[in-house]
């Protein structure tokens, strides 16, 4: 027999605490929300009133090539402004990526029991966690979308943790995508002047994490919202979007054509990956790159998958502007911070923007 959500406590507890998830809740064949999803009206999205990003995607093979300053250059303009852009020739076979996706619909189509065992407080290990929204307990309004995160410390721990049905993939992922990572941060660390050496690239990227994302078919997507409005708290993200689509970029700053607070449309183009700067990028470059503030939509058509790859510091890490980037702008804009205390407090609250900058941010 279908649960009654009459009250949101059972609700709750049916699709948090018992670990079914929205998509428990989906195949109940509900024919509208239940009012724990419906977002206020300002949170909602409105597809009409989205300009849709019709920026080329960045080829990163012709790095390296007569072209190399001309690709940098559109990697540190695209940081500087939007705070993403898409690339294509990146390196990771899309062969891949396809295997991904098939791998979440694989992990997220079993029964609710077999993925409520890596809920929080029961998961076999700390690296795996299944779970549903962003913060539920903090949350107004609650995330149309479950997740599966996967942390990363080593092969072996990766191989016996995580779930079978997207181990070998998720891993082949975080592999590939590293590499590029890293080229990334390069490039973009030498446009501020600064050189890496390997050890300030792995205190900038010590850490990594796949997640994997679902969101289910839902009967209001007018009214609900796959993800609220963020930015991500690492360094830089590397996501892959499925052909459905969904994904909203903030626009920062008025530019060609752009309004400075409107939202923009990122269409999935395929073979591509989003590259998303984050908090921690933005922190070291004292202000200069800007993380992107996104969310997500959902569909009422067919149930969609998005798996990012998230390099962040190690928690013992110390973030702060870098010292040759406060000498040439004169100010630090941001404190210097532990980030296992930015990460606490980033976790600790309901989604709200970019808010979680101002952890670190000097007034």
């Amino acid at each position: 027999m279908a649960p009654s959500f009459s009250d949101s406590d059972s609700m709750f507890n049916f699709v948090v605490r018992e670990g079914n998830g929205v998509k428990g809740m989906a195949d109940l064949g509900l024919s509208k929300v239940p009012q724990k999803y419906v977002q206020p009206p300002e949170e909602r999205i409105d597809k009409l009133n989205a300009t849709l990003n019709n920026n080329p995607p960045i080829d990163l093979s012709k790095l390296g090539g007569p072209c190399h300053d001309q690709v940098v250059d559109e990697i540190s303009a695209a940081a500087e402004t939007f705070g993403f852009f898409q690339v294509v020739n990146h390196g990771v076979p899309v062969e891949l990526l396809e295997a991904l996706k098939v791998a979440a619909h694989s992990f997220f189509g079993q029964p609710a029991k077999k993925k409520a065992a890596y809920r929080k407080g029961v998961s076999p290990s700390p690296l795996v966690q299944y779970g549903t929204s962003f913060a539920p307990e903090k949350e107004k309004a609650l995330e149309w979308k479950d997740y599966l995160s996967m942390v990363y410390s080593n092969d072996g721990e990766a191989l016996r943790f995580w779930p079978e049905e997207c181990r070998e993939v998720a891993l082949e992922f975080l592999r590939t995508s590293t590499k590029m990572v890293r080229k990334l941060l390069e490039i973009l660390m030498g446009k501020l002047g600064v050189t890496l050496d390997e050890e300030k690239i792995d205190a900038l990227t010590g850490l990594k994490m796949v997640n994997m994302n679902f969101y289910p078919a839902c009967p209001n997507p007018e009214l609900t919202v796959g993800v609220g409005r963020h930015s991500d708290l690492g360094t830089l993200t590397v996501l892959l979007q499925d052909g459905i689509g969904g994904l909203y970029v903030k626009v920062e700053e008025n530019m060609e054509g752009k309004k400075k607070g409107e939202w923009m449309e990122i269409p999935p183009i395929p073979g591509a990956l989003v590259i998303n700067i984050g908090d921690t990028l933005q922190i070291v470059s004292n202000g200069r790159y800007k993380s992107a503030e996104h969310r997500v939509r959902t569909t009422s058509t067919q149930s969609r998958v998005s798996i990012p790859v998230f390099a962040i510091p190690k928690g013992t890490e110390k973030i702060g502007p870098l010292a040759q980037v406060v000498k040439k702008d004169g100010v630090a804009r941001y404190r210097e911070v532990m980030f296992e205390d930015y990460m606490n407090n980033f976790f600790g609250n309901a989604h709200g923007g970019k808010k979680s900058l101002d952890f670190a941010r000097i007034y």
